[in-house]
């Protein structure tokens, strides 16, 4: 994207090695923006496919180094740059207290002072749907992220997206080897409407450009109706043709865990950080990701918009067919 005269649009993008950062840089390279990528230093990249993405993304953007925990170095790389707007899809990995507060808040935090400092007009926030209901380390850590992003006088668009493709599709595996569908209960005591990386990165440049997601908490999911893990087990095994085959999983399980974890982790430190990844997953096991009703205390399908073309279901068939590779999220229960 240009101006009038021909100067390019420059945007940063944080969190561009992870899934949806990259397709987020993908999605405004298409629309002509000039992106640079703002990466801790190689040594300190984490997860399986943070390398390969690193090599993808200076194919198609800049890429600049930098240690978020350090004020100088993120002065540095937003002084003179020219930046209009900070795509942010930084995520801690965990939901671990620790990593969540330092990524979640303080670097989100300090890339605010930062942009805010070089002038940037827009901080596009990746958030989730989930901190409606915050009983989590991590959401309570976004919430204050949210809470300072929307009273620094920078424009703002907060993003709260509903459950990814990746993190619902573990389970392909399974029954493809002919084990059982895992569910928590009967399978129907939540739903979301899946997005994809690919829609959800259009979501997000569209931020930049349309004023009605200026200054605005924006919950959104995936297009069409919202689907129970049930009915993602039986489409599952409907396109594998073979007769479905269930097993339950108490929630309560989860309930255990958080006990003896949490009571071991008064000792060991390590347990603790244990416990709440046990929370993070009994949360996931109990709690719709749609829009909550502040009212009602009610999940509401109807009220949480819907966005893109990419299906669940369309996905599930890719990846059986081969035509697409699944890529976990760090926060799939199964």
């Amino acid at each position: 994207m240009t101006t009038a005269d021909q100067e390019p649009v420059r945007v940063c993008v944080l969190g561009a090695t992870g899934t949806i950062g990259r397709a987020g840089v993908e999605a405004l390279v298409r629309r002509g923006y000039e992106v640079t990528c703002l990466v801790r230093p190689r040594t300190k990249i984490s997860g399986t496919s943070a390398p390969k993405s690193l090599d993808r993304l200076r194919e198609i953007a800049g890429v600049k180094e930098v240690d978020l925990a350090d004020s100088a170095s993120l002065r540095s790389a937003f002084e003179g740059q020219g930046f209009i707007a900070v795509v942010s899809c930084m995520a801690s990995r965990s939901g671990a207290p620790a990593d969540a507060w330092a990524v979640d808040y303080r670097a989100q935090s300090a890339v605010l002072s930062a942009a805010k400092e070089a002038g940037v007009d827009h901080f596009v926030l990746l958030s989730a749907i989930c901190v409606q209901k915050p009983l989590l380390a991590f959401q309570h850590a976004k919430l204050a992220f949210e809470a300072e992003l929307a009273a620094s006088g920078m424009r703002y668009s907060i993003v709260r997206p509903t459950a990814f493709f990746k993190s619902l599709s573990g389970q392909i595996e399974r029954v493809r080897r002919g084990k059982a569908f895992l569910l928590f209960g009967d399978g129907t005591l939540t739903a979301c409407k899946p997005i994809s990386d690919r829609d959800l990165a259009e979501y997000l440049a569209d931020c930049l450009d349309d004023e009605s997601k200026w200054n605005r908490i924006l919950p959104i999911g995936g297009p069409g109706r919202a689907i129970t893990p049930r009915e993602q087990g039986e489409a599952l095994f409907a396109m594998l043709e073979r007769p479905p085959k269930f097993r339950s999983v108490p929630v309560g399980l989860f309930d255990v865990a958080v006990g003896i974890l949490g009571t071991l982790g008064r000792v060991v430190p390590s347990l603790a950080a244990k416990a709440e990844l046990a929370r993070i997953g009994r949360y996931y096991a109990a709690e719709s990701m749609l829009v909550l009703d502040p009212q009602t205390g009610r999940y509401d399908p109807a009220a949480t918009p819907s966005t893109g073309r990419d299906t669940l279901f369309g996905y599930y068939q890719a990846v059986i067919d081969g035509t697409s590779t699944l890529e976990r999220g760090d926060h799939a229960v199964f």
